[in-house]
């Protein structure tokens, strides 16, 4: 025999009602069509606990014991990399047995979810020192430096935005239903180099970029594009100019023709990508040109110029104010990665 439905709250109350008017059970059970015996129990329970709301119950004995489950999540602070059937293997070792579903249960009811690995540039402990020094140096400086630095960097667009995620409501069975598949093609599509710079009175030069970049093409698109690019973003003579440690940007006749041309650079900690936000930017742009489905390159870079330039100074300048709380996070960190 299945389990009853339980009787609702207004229900109940109007049995302790009747109850207190001073009818009997028997009376109460034929004028509501609930059993006598639960009558009964309804009233006692009210005599008792004042209510006529369920109270908790106390369910099947847990399989795990306080101090197996403060174990069990200890372990997976410990190993954030482990798995669940990892997990149950090894407290089956320690003669406990439980379910992929049971560790899954604890671990929620702990705050701790499976989530997917944040992909970050390897630190060493020397980067995490001058990350740290950077972070230092330069967290007294005011929005007004900041406001005075040309960020720039390069970056890959393909065609068909290769590591795009796309989510789909279907059943189960239609996983290979073609309107519940997206559709690949190798390497893409296809793709394209940019090098760009922005301030925060707005985005500079989209330059693409043609073939393999050598330290000569890097030299060509600093000489054709970076002081125009100050000169158009209202820089003034005092702006300063970051580019990150790649060994191209860092080359013997790169350094010698900024030195000649009296470009301050910002010196910059290696493997910090999170400090500069011009990454912000290509998140921004890749987001804006893939919602608008280029078909071939040609198109794809046309449509990079034009939302590059769409972008609104507003949203320059509001990343670039904020610089400070990049800095913060660093320290808070000790060097390690941010969420920027």
């Amino acid at each position: 025999m299945g389990k009853s439905k339980e009787l609702s709250v207004d229900l109940k109350k109007r049995i302790i009602d009747l109850n207190k008017s001073g009818k009997s059970l028997g009376a109460i059970s034929k004028q509501l069509q609930v059993p006598r015996a639960t009558v009964q129990t309804i009233i006692r329970k009210y005599k008792v606990h004042g209510t006529v709301v369920s109270l908790p119950r106390s369910g099947r004995k847990r399989k795990l014991s306080h101090a197996a489950e403060r174990r069990l999540v200890r372990m997976v602070k410990s190993q954030p990399r482990i798995t669940k059937k990892q997990v149950c293997k090894d407290l089956e070792a320690d003669g406990t047995q439980v379910s992929v579903s049971t560790v899954k249960r604890v671990l929620h009811r702990h705050g701790l979810r499976g989530c997917r690995a944040r992909k970050k540039p390897l630190l060493q402990k020397r980067h995490l020192m001058t990350r740290l020094k950077f972070a230092a140096d330069h967290m007294d400086k005011d929005k007004t430096f900041w406001r005075k630095v040309l960020w720039s960097d390069e970056t890959k667009i393909e065609l068909f935005g290769h590591n795009t995620q796309q989510y789909v409501w279907r059943r189960k069975g239609e996983a290979f239903n073609p309107r519940n598949t997206m559709p690949t093609v190798k390497h893409g599509g296809g793709s394209i180099m940019l090098w760009g710079c922005f301030a925060a009175s707005g985005t500079g030069s989209l330059q693409k970029v043609n073939g393999i970049m050598k330290k000569e093409d890097y030299l060509q698109i600093l000489q054709e594009n970076l002081k125009p690019s100050a000169r158009r973003l209202g820089l003034g003579r005092s702006w300063v100019f970051q580019q990150d440690n790649d060994p191209k940007h860092t080359s013997k006749v790169v350094k010698e023709w900024l030195n000649q041309a009296r470009i301050k650079v910002l010196e910059w900690p290696s493997q910090s990508p999170d400090l500069n936000p011009i990454e912000n930017m290509w998140t921004v742009l890749k987001k804006q040109v893939h919602a608008r489905k280029p078909s071939h390159l040609a198109e794809l870079h046309q449509f990079c110029q034009e939302e590059w330039s769409n972008i609104r100074p507003e949203a320059c300048q509001d990343l670039v104010d904020g610089y400070q709380k990049r800095l913060v996070a660093v320290k808070m960190a000790k060097g390690h990665v941010t969420k920027y």
